[in-house]
């Protein structure tokens, strides 16, 4: 086949347009089916023509537990992490009509890991001499900037990580009134980086909060039951899932 030769769409058939094919690893997708993708899946160009077709099943199924998902916390400013606690599910998303763009509904017990990543950029500030050429300060003095990044590890087919910015735009600390902050601790103690700091911080605790809880429930429905004396009828019993006797059904505590 030549370079300009008409290409189809292995996912859905269509004719792919100029410019508009992506890929797979034993065949092409146009760029309406890639748009259906999660977007956090980054191995397109080494997944194969099966594995998209799967995918794309999954995120078509997504859309149900898309529209079931109900709101009980929500955390972050522009990128928000949103919990369904009652249901044990949450959702990344910079959106703000979110259901629309159909964000990949996780369990809690999906999460395995959180962390806060602080990216730190350094421009050295330069001044003219007098034949009017740049040079450095002695000592050296430097402008900073930050950016807040959360890395959400999970256990799911199609990604590991869900990493996303947290400030819209880079924390500037920029020296003021002649005075240059070269202490790092003195440089990352002000209002806007703190700010930050405790945003990434609430969203780590929350999900590592929750994770734990999970695995907790899990571990407890999965202990062994121990034989008790039913307070109603008195026969020795062991209690069913709901802690009731298996002959009187009657509650038992524990």
């Amino acid at each position: 086949m030549g370079l300009f030769d008409k290409k189809y769409c292995d996912i859905c058939g269509e004719k792919i347009g100029l410019l508009g094919n992506r890929k797979l690893e034993d065949g092409n997708m146009c760029k309406n089916c890639a748009k259906k993708l999660s977007p956090f899946f980054s191995e397109r160009r080494r997944s194969t023509v099966a594995e998209i077709k799967e995918q794309l099943a999954y995120r078509e199924a997504n859309k149900a537990a898309v529209e079931a998902f109900h709101i009980t916390r929500t955390l972050g400013t522009s990128t928000k992490v949103l919990l369904d606690e009652d249901a044990g599910k949450f959702v990344v998303t910079a959106f703000s009509r979110w259901k629309e763009e159909n964000p990949d509904v996780l369990d809690f017990s999906q999460v395995t890991g959180c962390d806060i990543d602080v990216e730190e950029d350094r421009t050295e500030l330069m001044q003219e001499d007098a034949e009017g050429n740049q040079t450095s300060y002695n000592p050296p003095r430097y402008h900073y900037s930050y950016d807040f990044y959360i890395i959400i590890h999970v256990n799911s087919p199609w990604f590991d990580e869900i990493r996303f910015r947290l400030n819209n735009q880079s924390i500037d600390q920029a020296p003021a009134r002649g005075i240059f902050m070269q202490n790092e601790s003195e440089r990352r103690d002000t209002v806007e980086y703190r700010q930050y700091e405790a945003m990434g911080q609430e969203i780590k605790e929350a999900l590592s909060k929750v994770r734990q809880s999970v695995r907790e429930n899990i571990e407890a429905a999965n202990a062994p039951k121990t034989a008790q004396i039913c307070p109603l009828c008195g026969a020795t019993t062991t209690p069913d899932i709901h802690g009731r006797c298996e002959y009187c059904g009657g509650a038992i505590l524990t």
